[in-house]
């Protein structure tokens, strides 16, 4: 893993998050940091809170209470529409693409943030807007490059192999620019070869990108084998936090997976 530059502060914390849907408490008093440059593994069983505290992250939720830091500033008031601004990029679980558009405009979608143009510019077509495509452009075509997608770039979407659209929809997310990026459940649907190259990828992303990842997912060995840090969830409470071999030996995480009436 290459050197992080030093920070005051994480960059991102959780702050003691709680959310209740009527009388049902999803999570309750959620508290832990994601340091620059690390890969953390977010996992529990069904229903521990992994979702709802992933829709918190993308502003789909408002905790009730708590507070969510990204690099030191609040994001509880910034709008779903604008995390892409500040360097936050989402996978998501079932695949969040236009099947029928191609690859390209896929990823470009995703790129769309960083162009800085106004309404003027784009309508008369002023020099500002070709140069903000050209480098749209340049963005999509390096993506399609480092996640080899260039023999489907200009097929659309709709038809192409499940591990295809995986690695076009995390060339989407990586098109935002992210410094974090929060990847939902990505080996779902993968084979055992296609489970392996991901994790392959998602430490190739983190070293060659500098970006900060935090995932949530079912398949142990892939969060065992690539997370540097490891959050256990349960009944919307954490119940466990460290490394992975020691997450993996805590004897509260195997009862939550593996029962023991209570659960």
């Amino acid at each position: 893993m290459p050197q992080q530059e030093s920070a005051p502060f994480p960059l991102l914390a959780i702050r003691d998050i709680s959310v209740a849907f009527g009388g049902i408490r999803a999570l309750d008093g959620i508290s832990f940091d994601l340091e620059r440059g690390r890969i953390l593994g977010l996992i529990g069983p069904n229903g521990a809170g992994k979702t709802t505290l992933f829709n918190c992250l993308s502003r789909l939720y408002t905790p009730t209470s708590g507070d969510i830091l990204f690099e030191g500033k609040s994001i509880l008031k910034r709008a779903a529409s604008r995390m892409a601004e500040i360097g936050i990029g989402r996978t998501f679980q079932n695949l969040a693409s236009f099947s029928r558009l191609s690859v390209r405009d896929n990823i470009r979608v995703g790129a769309h943030c960083r162009a800085r143009t106004d309404m003027l510019s784009d309508g008369l077509r002023l020099p500002r807007m070709r140069r903000a495509e050209e480098r749209i452009n340049g963005i999509v075509d390096e993506l399609i490059a480092y996640l080899e997608l260039s023999s489907v770039a200009d097929l659309p979407m709709a038809g192409l192999p499940f591990g295809t659209l995986k690695r076009a929809e995390m060339a989407r997310a990586l098109a935002v620019g992210p410094k974090l990026l929060l990847l939902d459940e990505p080996a779902g649907g993968l084979n055992h070869d296609e489970i392996g190259e991901l994790g392959r990828l998602i430490r190739r992303m983190r070293d060659d990108r500098a970006v900060t990842v935090l995932l949530v997912e079912h398949h142990m060995n892939l969060v065992m084998g690539v997370s540097d840090k490891v959050v256990v969830l349960n009944f919307g409470r954490k119940i466990c936090e460290g490394d992975p071999a020691g997450v993996q030996s805590d004897v509260e995480v195997i009862r939550a997976y593996l029962g023991d009436g209570k659960s």
